[in-house]
């Protein structure tokens, strides 16, 4: 069973839906015991970093986030979902996240490009369990205004170029965060969520 985290903020049903439909059981959930019972966990997100972090923290819902990453159970953290997964935000001032991969997000530079960067943009892979099958470069869709700067590169695992190239995607054990949205990218998103309902603990 997968388990997609509710605290408030961002399109559950799209998720669930896409997992549905590849034949998965997911439940939407803000019970720390449905979450620890779970196979797998997903934490989505749209909105605003701090008032995300705020949410999460009032229902204690980043304690079971923490303890999923530390057991070894595949968490997988979608757009506002995987930047919750750096240590810190400069989104709306300086807040601090889940402190899982040690970086900061910050906003997109002005390279007479439009902010933010939505819509399909091509991915530069790199070896992953969650990219098996997948095609060289594929088109995932995006909507975002801020990114991850200065990110390991042992963590990273896709890039993509908006300007100059930025890190798509994420990998430190078993925790995934993906800056696009699988559940709205087609084929490739949805061999990616399939690729993250296969993956055993502690992968």
């Amino acid at each position: 069973m997968i388990a997609i985290i509710d605290y408030g903020m961002g399109n559950l049903r799209s998720v669930q839906k896409a997992l549905e439909f590849l034949g998965h059981e997911a439940v939407i959930t803000d019970e720390r015991a449905a979450l620890s019972a779970a196979e797998r966990i997903i934490l989505p997100g749209v909105g605003a970093f701090g008032d995300a972090m705020a949410q999460l923290k009032r229902r204690e819902l980043d304690k079971a986030v923490l303890e999923a990453a530390e057991t070894g159970k595949p968490l997988l953290g979608i757009c506002l979902g995987m930047q919750l997964l750096f240590a810190s935000s400069e989104e709306g001032g300086r807040f601090e996240g889940l402190g899982i991969i040690p970086s900061t997000m910050t906003r997109f530079p002005d390279r007479g490009l439009k902010v933010p960067h939505m819509g399909w943009n091509s991915l530069n892979l790199r070896p992953c369990p969650l990219f098996e099958g997948l095609p060289e470069s594929p088109y995932v869709y995006f909507v975002h205004s801020y990114y991850a700067s200065e990110v390991s590169d042992a963590w990273t695992v896709a890039t993509c170029d908006y300007g100059a190239p930025f890190t798509a995607a994420v990998r430190r054990g078993n925790v995934y965060g993906t800056q696009f949205h699988p559940e709205k990218s087609g084929a490739a998103g949805l061999q990616m969520l399939q690729n993250f309902a296969a993956l055993k603990e502690g992968c």
